[in-house]
């Protein structure tokens, strides 16, 4: 599931747009106060924080440069009535990702929430990132929140399959014959199972939703 950080002082609006993103597997949290915004993202992953501009006696370009140096690599859509050019190259100019208008279609935001979380998940120079996990394909290292995690090559291939493969849900069939390299009915009783629980214990154990039978790593 997509988790939003919203910071919207419009509560009915925000009730609104919380109902149906929730229908599109997305949830929100929103705050009026930057400050508790702040606090909640420096405990929690978000995979996008929407930012309203229009609110009251605050800083908004201060706000969007706290959670660009939040040292998470977030993305930051703006929901504003403010319309004007100089205003859109403000926003963009704080290193915003994206700026929507206000009255805005439900349609188009979901398009542009979807678009920044996708694009938000890169591979870069070797380094795959996902929220706090950092993992080097070169030295087959992985970080969780800048702390090694040991893993069996075997987990570490699952686990660097499954993140590459992030929001395809894929059946313990593929996993075994692209990690494992077979496949075989009684090895996918009992083995998927048990590397999931691996990855799950030295990670965390919301990484990976269960989809029947089937595997992914949330969005």
């Amino acid at each position: 599931m997509i988790k939003i950080l919203m910071i919207e002082d419009d509560w009915e609006m925000a009730e609104l747009l919380e109902e149906f993103l929730a229908r599109h597997n997305i949830a929100v949290e929103n705050y009026d106060s930057p400050i508790l915004a702040l606090s909640s993202l420096d405990v929690n992953a978000y995979d996008l924080v929407i930012l309203d501009l229009w609110l009251p006696d605050i800083d908004w370009l201060e706000l969007c440069e706290k959670i660009r140096n939040s040292e998470r690599n977030i993305p930051i859509l703006m929901l504003t009535a403010r319309d004007s050019i100089k205003d859109k190259l403000a926003g963009f100019n704080s290193w915003a990702d994206d700026y929507l208008t206000k009255p805005f279609d439900y349609e188009e935001l979901l398009m542009r929430i979807n678009a920044l979380v996708r694009r938000n998940y890169t591979v870069k120079s070797n380094n795959i990132i996902l929220w706090e996990i950092e993992v080097n394909l070169n030295s087959k290292k992985v970080l969780l929140n800048r702390k090694e995690v040991h893993l069996s090559n075997l987990e570490m291939n699952l686990l660097i399959y499954l993140i590459q493969n992030k929001w395809k849900v894929i059946s313990k069939e593929e996993l075994l014959e692209k990690v494992w390299g077979e496949y075989d009915a009684f090895l996918m009783s009992r083995t998927v199972d048990v590397y999931i629980w691996y990855l799950r214990k030295k990670l965390w154990k919301e990484i990976i939703e269960t989809v029947r039978w089937q595997w992914y790593i949330i969005n």
